[in-house]
């Protein structure tokens, strides 16, 4: 793994040409119902003035049906002895360690108090929005003790868990990465009878990867994640010597043994002894022997394709990505550099006559489509099979740096993420083979430039801007035309402020290989989205959307239902300081029959709850936020009618 915002800030200069860095015009995030303030100003005050033990309120949805309201709620406490010596904790366990339950199963939510008197609890669990979903208080003995909650929620989503004593106060401690007042639990969406079962005629159909997080099957079932980055870069596979990897062992990391989580196989990294610079995991030059480096790949695709074969059966083709960001660390020529791509490819489709070798994997999109124009003339497009690319758009994504940024400006169009995954598709028809697929390997969002970890950061104004953010990043990167995007990344580490999903419970600076974790908002953003828009094809941005609506349209793989994720944006509702403007809203109508009908679609909210809305006249009327809504309807001639397809994209 690179680091992100070292490479984000050198490559600065890129997009000096599309606008300015920061100040009034850039934005993050809003919804109209945000409450505004830090992570933990909720701290048991909704409690407070209650006298029962539970009760639940604040949060509900609808089912798709409309004959049952979803929420969350707790059972009257039980208490015991505790071994704790903090004055108040709390935790919501789980036995695969993801801290996110699933929809409708009973977990438990454990307070952990030390106080030298009899006390009262007051105690609240909030939404994502900063609604009380349940709330309540109840009596605490003196000494240690803990009070246990069995807890039930069918409303899906992140929470917070708040707590503090009445007479000796206090709020739940700092938890590595997690600040102070809260901490977090996920529930997945059930959207059973509301977003139909996909059949998948090839398992690649699936359309989301993550890096960060190989090896917890669980944590990826949970965030609806297909495939994942298995190394066999020669400077892990020998990195003291030739001919010491031997692809007729088994080297297959045992989590991939499931058949259920997809392989990307990287293979960038050379290491000091087939280096020409003699340097370590270099990345910078061609190896000093490309027909050594040629040889070795062979024998990668003699393995991949019996893993292939034997493990992922359904899967058409194994997905090979040569180079790693390479405009921040090749300093080689462009000759060398399809050099490298010709030794790799004919290496690797020397054996594995499923490969689908992919390049260059540059750092955003737009840097991608200038070195595929670069590389072109030197013939690059004879040696990749597909496009790959990272998807930052921006130095510093981040709640201040959304993907629509630079949409507003006319003279600037080409800086959005938008703007930069249409020119790559454009450059892709133009000089590269028809029909190329385009994945973007890793994107993320971190927490807003210049900022750390801490005890009262990130706030929840920021934790929220994440998650909306980082799904309209991925929604437009499909919507545009990708055909797979990638998640960035597991949970907090160190050096790059903010980039997991999950926080790092253990590190107050995050560690690599983090196990004891807890999600995140931008967790279950990505689990709902993935629950929603996996199994699709793309057929496009909505035509005719006024200036701040997004809407693209997809529909499910087999001529399936239509689902069409909208937002709205405006650079104006984002202060890092404040938050969130809790008024903005922008009426839309979607098309989603033929004029003249009536009936009802389910809209899923951007934590995967759903409702039944009423249309007529073919036309449904929302009102967008900044948190994605993921519409679900049927009439897939009026979708593709009023939607265009990305050009040069056929799917999966």
């Amino acid at each position: 793994m690179k680091s992100q915002l070292l490479l984000l800030s050198t490559l600065s200069l890129a997009l000096a040409g599309c606008g300015g860095g920061g100040g009034g015009d850039s934005a993050g995030s809003t919804a109209a119902t945000q409450a505004n303030g830090s992570s933990n100003s909720a701290t048991g005050s909704a409690a407070a003035g209650n006298s029962s033990s539970n009760s639940s309120n604040g949060a509900t949805a609808l089912n798709a049906a409309g004959t049952a309201v979803a929420k969350l709620s707790c059972t009257s406490p039980a208490t015991s002895a505790g071994t704790g010596s903090a004055t108040l904790a709390a935790d919501t366990p789980s036995a695969d360690g993801t801290r996110i339950f699933a929809n409708g199963s009973t977990f438990n939510l454990a307070f952990s108090t030390n106080v030298p008197s009899a006390d009262m609890l007051n105690w609240a669990i909030t939404d994502t929005l900063g609604k009380v979903a349940a709330s309540g208080s109840t009596p605490v003995p003196s000494g240690a003790k803990t009070i246990t909650f069995n807890c039930t929620s069918t409303l899906a989503g992140y929470f917070a868990a708040t707590g503090t004593l009445a007479q000796n106060g206090g709020q739940l401690p700092q938890a590595g990465t997690r600040p102070v007042g809260i901490a977090t639990f996920g529930v997945t969406p059930n959207l059973s009878g509301v977003v139909p079962a996909v059949t998948y005629a090839r398992q690649e159909q699936h359309r989301f990867g993550m890096q960060g997080a190989n090896d917890n099957g669980p944590l990826l079932a949970a965030l609806g994640i297909s495939s994942t980055i298995d190394d066999r870069e020669l400077s892990g596979t020998e990195p003291n010597g030739p001919n010491t990897f031997n692809p007729s062992a088994d080297n297959l990391d045992p989590f991939y043994k499931s058949g259920k989580v997809m392989r990307l196989i990287r293979l960038d990294g050379i290491p000091a002894w087939a280096s020409s610079s003699g340097a370590y995991q270099d990345d910078t030059h061609v190896p000093a022997d490309l027909s050594y480096y040629q040889t070795y790949m062979s024998r990668v695709g003699t393995e991949s394709n019996a893993i292939r074969a034997a493990y992922f059966p359904t899967q058409s083709a194994n997905y090979y990505q040569v180079t790693w960001e390479p405009n921040q660390m090749w300093a080689d020529t462009d000759a060398n550099f399809v050099a490298l791509y010709k030794a790799v490819y004919q290496g690797i489709h020397s054996t594995d006559p499923h490969a689908v070798v992919m390049g260059p994997a540059d750092a955003f999109p737009s840097l991608t489509t200038s070195h595929l124009k670069r590389l072109a003339p030197l013939g690059y497009a004879q040696y990749i099979d597909a496009v790959a690319t990272h998807g930052y758009y921006d130095a510093g994504t981040s709640p201040s740096h959304p993907p629509e940024r630079y949409d507003s400006d006319p003279s600037t169009a080409d800086g959005s993420l938008r703007g930069q995954m249409r020119n790559l598709r454009a450059e892709m028809a133009t000089d590269y083979r028809t029909g190329m697929k385009l994945f973007s390997t890793e994107a993320g969002i971190s927490y807003d430039l210049g900022s750390s970890y801490g005890p009262n950061y990130p706030g929840a104004n920021v934790l929220y801007a994440q998650a909306a953010v980082a799904a309209r990043m991925h929604i437009i990167t499909l919507g545009e035309g990708a055909d797979q995007t990638y998640v960035f990344y597991g949970a907090d580490y160190p050096g790059e402020v903010g980039y997991g999903t999950f926080f790092d419970l253990n590190d107050a600076q995050g560690a690599f290989g983090a196990q004891n974790l807890s999600p995140k908002p931008v967790a279950m953003a990505i689990s709902a989205m993935t629950h929603t828009l996996d199994g699709t094809t793309t057929l496009g941005p909505v035509n005719g959307t006024p200036n701040g609506i997004y809407a693209y349209a997809f529909q499910q793989v087999g001529n399936g239902a239509v689902i069409t994720a909208l937002w709205a944006h405006s650079n104006n509702v984002w202060s890092a300081s404040t938050g969130f403007s809790s008024t903005y809203s922008v009426p839309y109508s979607l098309a989603v029959d033929a004029p003249g009908t009536s009936g009802t679609v389910n809209v899923v909210d951007m934590m995967g709850n759903a409702t039944s809305a009423n249309y007529s006249n073919g036309t449904l009327t929302l009102n967008l936020t900044e948190s994605p809504v993921y519409v679900v309807s049927n009439n897939a001639s009026v979708a593709k009618a009023n939607a265009t397809v990305p050009v040069g994209y056929f799917g999966m």
